[in-house]
């Protein structure tokens, strides 16, 4: 049933399955401007993308240059001369059409995004159903954008437009690349601007569907369009005159040399960078759902999660009812092929990316801590996925705060589990780091949750529940987990949107 799917998705996307061997080879050009997909010339640069789950050649990247990067940007601009003049409901019209394709094919996007990424189907679909509430939630933002009117002294009176920057570059991590693109894209085509947007070379794959749905959901050619290539073409994109501004999701040093860039220009940007967020469990918690919450907030997309809260600091008298539940679930998660069903942990995205993994678990262990279950590699019963990158989920026991897995964030699937005694004590703890994307809180005394959510130095804060993420609340972080504008109307920093409810998974 699983190969007869795909085989189905062929006919939009044009990959060619081996069913003899399981791979899968995608043949059709991935960038895409003005309209259509663009092929490389003969000297264009290219690389290998591999799948995940297999460890086999998926695709040959073609890396945009300043030539590409232009006429993409050029599209963009163009574009946006058309869809900056038309009202906030014609603009909504063309975006909600586009979520309505999106929703009609939800599981061909969502196993294209399992081949390239490696993240179970399960994850992958609710990825694709983000991806179309954020395009429906902008779409009804389109039409309340409306400036000031203000009263002046003597009859006079001044008002306020809100009007479009023009071009905005877009460029995406490997962690979410369909639903990035979407999140980016939504809220600067419902403000009137145009995209080129940039994925991950990692995950180049779905971002040129999003491209050929808002087109044919009536949107004017060059809207969006999708370049792809490496450190360079970032760099151009950044550097270019007609962009007018820049939105990065990704790594901290990245993140920092993409503000400088944009400096150059005085652009704005948005940044969206790392996190090595705490998780606070008190002893009075429902230790059910504090092992639930812990589960999410270390092993969500095989732990490629930037707000992860891999500091799970735990109340002492509870640590070992703790540890002896949470090590038994952590064993219990089935491993394998990301495209079955009862799979809930598939493969990482690269070699290189695993191993970097793996080699905290054995930096962990010279520092003292103790691997009580997983963080080795993982090799699948079935012949055609033993070249995947799969590892075991893994839970670090005595752990202490100078420890390098306890203070860099890993982005695999490793929880480092700290004890502590007083809520003071946590606290100091919790916010020391240079990072502040989220943290979460799990107690029964509501009173104790808000003044402890409060006093955490973090954008997002979760009660009792971890990595929800509703497109309504805004997302980012303090410090140097990024620069984030709040949603499409917001100018200021996001500050705690606190999310509580019973963890359900």
């Amino acid at each position: 049933m699983l190969l007869q799917r795909l085989a189905a998705a062929v006919l939009v996307t044009s990959p060619v399955r081996c069913l003899s061997s399981g791979s899968v080879t995608i043949t059709d050009p991935l960038n895409y401007w003005a309209g259509r997909r663009r092929a490389g010339q003969e000297k264009c640069s290219k690389e290998n993308v591999y799948e995940p789950a297999t460890g086999c050649v998926l695709c040959h990247l073609e890396l945009c240059g300043a030539d590409e990067v232009n006429q993409a940007v050029n599209a963009a601009k163009s574009a946006f001369g058309y869809w900056s003049k038309m009202s906030g409901m014609e603009r909504a019209r063309v975006m909600i059409d586009a979520a309505h394709i999106i929703e009609s094919r939800r599981e061909e996007i969502a196993e294209m995004e399992v081949v390239n990424n490696g993240k179970s189907i399960t994850e992958a679909r609710l990825d694709v159903d983000s991806a179309r509430l954020c395009i429906e939630y902008y779409a009804g933002l389109a039409c309340t954008l409306a400036g000031q009117h203000v009263q002046l002294a003597g009859g006079s009176f001044a008002y306020t437009r809100r009007e479009p920057l023009g071009v905005c570059a877009g460029i995406g991590a490997w962690n979410y690349p369909f639903q990035i693109a979407a999140w980016k894209s939504a809220p600067a085509l419902a403000c009137g601007n145009s995209m080129v947007f940039k994925p991950s070379p990692v995950t180049p794959v779905t971002a040129v569907l999003l491209a050929e749905i808002y087109e044919q959901a009536g949107a004017p050619e060059g809207l969006f369009n999708v370049v792809q290539g490496g450190q360079e073409t970032g760099t151009l994109l950044c550097h270019h005159p007609d962009v007018a501004k820049v939105s990065f999701t990704g790594s901290v040093p990245t993140g920092q040399k993409i503000m400088e860039m944009a400096s150059k220009g005085i652009k704005p940007v948005t940044l969206e960078l790392g996190g090595k967020s705490p998780l606070i469990i008190f002893e009075d918690s429902d230790v059910e759902n504090a092992v639930r919450g812990a589960l999410m907030a270390n092993f969500l997309s095989q732990g490629q999660v930037c707000s992860n809260g891999t500091r799970v600091f735990v109340q002492k008298d509870l640590l070992a009812e703790f540890m002896e539940e949470v090590v038994k679930r952590t064993q219990a998660i089935s491993i394998g092929d990301p495209l079955l069903e009862s799979t809930r942990m598939g493969a990482l995205v690269s070699r290189p990316h695993l191993d970097k993994v793996l080699s905290y678990v054995e930096q962990a262990k010279k520092e003292g801590a103790t691997v009580l279950c997983g963080g080795e590699p993982f090799v699948p019963s079935d012949p055609k996925l033993r070249g995947g990158y799969y590892m075991s989920p893994c839970v670090l026991g005595d752990c202490t705060d100078e420890m390098t897995c306890v203070k860099e964030e890993i982005f695999g699937p490793v929880m480092s589990v700290l004890s502590f005694e007083t809520e003071e004590e946590v606290l100091q703890r919790a916010n020391d780091t240079a990072l502040g994307l989220a943290a979460g809180v799990f107690t029964r005394d509501v009173r104790r949750a808000h003044r402890v959510v409060e006093q955490l130095k973090a954008g997002s804060c979760f009660i009792n529940n971890y990595n929800v993420t509703p497109v309504e609340v805004p997302f980012g972080g303090f410090k140097m987990s990024g620069i984030v504008k709040n949603g499409v109307c917001g100018d200021g920093r996001c500050r705690q949107p606190v999310l509580e409810q019973k963890l359900q998974l």
